[in-house]
């Protein structure tokens, strides 16, 4: 099947194809887990936002846009060694994921198809782990928004917020929310003065406000940084020139610091993109000019914070072999390439964020490569550092009394759930990968600790508890 990337993303160009060394460019701790294509109607073709997450069984989820029974995409299923499953194949009628998975505290997850529906323009669905899909939210191509491509996150009121590519009020797509009954409403139309064409995922930031980035608009008509409140209210963090970055892809992340992370896929000194921060009230800073050679070129994808206090992330092109490559930089600016894929075997044009597991291990897929059977459409990868296992927590932030849900592995014997240092009086061991905890009286904001036989477990971002 012949695959673009869509809704006006970043192309790669076939001539990278004729570039390729045959030597591969080796790094410890890499690993191709699974080609894609492999059989008939295989997932195929990974591409932004294709956003991994974790299920409450240690597996990961993800979508494909493409393969599949009728080759309009999949929600599959793959274990840390690399065995799939489709869990689901879209049709026409229900379009084509871009998006990914976010999981919910309900257990299923949720995403977006960019078409398909009764207008042809997307939707916003759920999915349980079993594979059953019910759509919340067809798109009408009017003021509600239309081409979803990224996944909804789910707030911490529990309703899940997501933007639109396009339509909207003023044609420039926007910011929707819908509860988990279905009911639908939009937050806010972009107006192309506060930002236009939202193609990243939403991130709420610890002061409780959505921060996301749109690809054009604003004052310097390059794109934007957002700051939304819960009612609807926007700002303008940061309006990108070109000159600090452009074309804006990406979603930000806030860090442990509590300043915002991204990347852009053009601008900077050889226009092949930037990695910058941007504190929430807007002192902006490029933290390093991408090459567009052996740095890599042209990053559109979101960075992950590591539990070594690392960013990494990708890029689709570039360095050594020209096919990309995995890169890592810290706070201070220093950039390193990790690794450098070969266009063949282990794949090309890394479009999905990467990944990290509760293991410690970073995950990822290509759009291209591979050595599947049927077509070249990409590779499961990981990527391992040897960075220390963690639990993750969902939701990130609760009153006292509000059950927490955590994921992690190893959950044998466990002998305690503090909050911050304080003991949690009521947990239950649901799985070797799964648990839940009650916020106990007197916890304050900080890191949650599993205390299992070997070891603690200690979360890699700290719980707020809400007053």
């Amino acid at each position: 099947m012949n695959k673009t990337r869509s809704g006006g993303l970043f192309a790669i160009s076939l001539l990278i194809l004729g570039a390729v060394v045959a030597q591969p460019a080796h790094a410890q701790g890499f690993a191709v887990l699974y080609n894609f294509g492999s059989t008939m109607q295989d997932p195929q073709g990974p591409e932004s936002t294709s956003a991994i997450a974790q299920g409450r069984d240690g597996n990961l989820y993800s979508t494909t846009p493409y393969g599949g029974l009728s080759g309009n995409g999949t929600v599959f299923r793959i274990t840390p060694a690399g065995i799939p499953f489709v869990l689901y194949n879209f049709d026409r009628a229900h379009g084509q994921p871009f998006s990914g998975l976010t999981l919910g505290t309900d257990g299923n997850f949720y995403g977006t198809t960019a078409n398909g529906g009764k207008a042809n323009v997307g939707s916003v669905f759920k999915i349980t782990p079993k594979g059953i899909l019910t759509v919340l939210y067809t798109f009408t191509n009017s003021t509600d928004g239309a081409n979803p491509l990224p996944p909804p996150i789910q707030g911490v009121d529990g309703n899940f917020y997501g933007t639109t590519n396009s339509a909207g009020r003023y044609g420039f797509g926007g910011v929707y929310k819908i509860t988990p009954a279905s009911k639908f409403s939009v937050l806010y139309s972009f107006d192309n003065t506060h930002g236009a064409y939202s193609l990243a995922q939403l991130v709420q930031g610890t002061d409780g406000n959505f921060y996301g980035t749109t690809n054009s608009g604003g004052s310097g008509g390059e794109g934007v940084v957002f700051k939304l409140t819960p009612a609807g209210k926007i700002t303008v963090v940061h309006a990108f020139d070109g000159t600090h970055g452009g074309n804006v892809r990406t979603s930000v992340i806030q860090a442990t610091d509590g300043n915002f992370y991204g990347t852009t896929d053009a601008g900077g000194t050889a226009n092949a993109g930037v990695i910058y921060k941007v504190t929430p009230t807007g002192k902006f800073t490029v933290l390093y000019n991408v090459n567009g050679k052996s740095d890599g070129y042209g990053p559109d994808t979101a960075l992950v914070q590591a539990t070594d206090g690392k960013f990494y992330g990708v890029t689709p092109a570039g360095g050594s072999m020209q096919s990309g490559t995995i890169f890592s930089i810290d706070s201070k600016s220093k950039y390193s390439v990790l690794y450098n894929f070969d266009g063949t075997t282990t794949g090309i044009a890394a479009s999905v964020s990467l990944f990290q597991r509760t293991s410690g291990v970073l995950y990822g897929d290509t759009f291209q490569g591979g050595t599947g059977s049927y077509c070249a459409c990409g590779v499961f990868y990981k990527l391992n550092k040897g960075l220390k296992p963690f639990v993750s927590l969902l939701p990130q932030a609760a009153k006292v009394g509000k059950t927490v849900e955590i994921l992690g592995q190893g959950f044998h014997g466990v002998t305690g759930v503090s909050f911050n240092g304080t003991a949690a009086t009521s947990f239950t061991v649901v799985s070797l990968t799964y648990l839940t905890a009650v916020v106990p009286a007197g916890a304050t904001s900080g890191p949650v600790t599993v205390m299992i036989p070997g070891g603690n477990l200690v979360s890699n971002r700290n719980f707020q508890v809400l007053p």
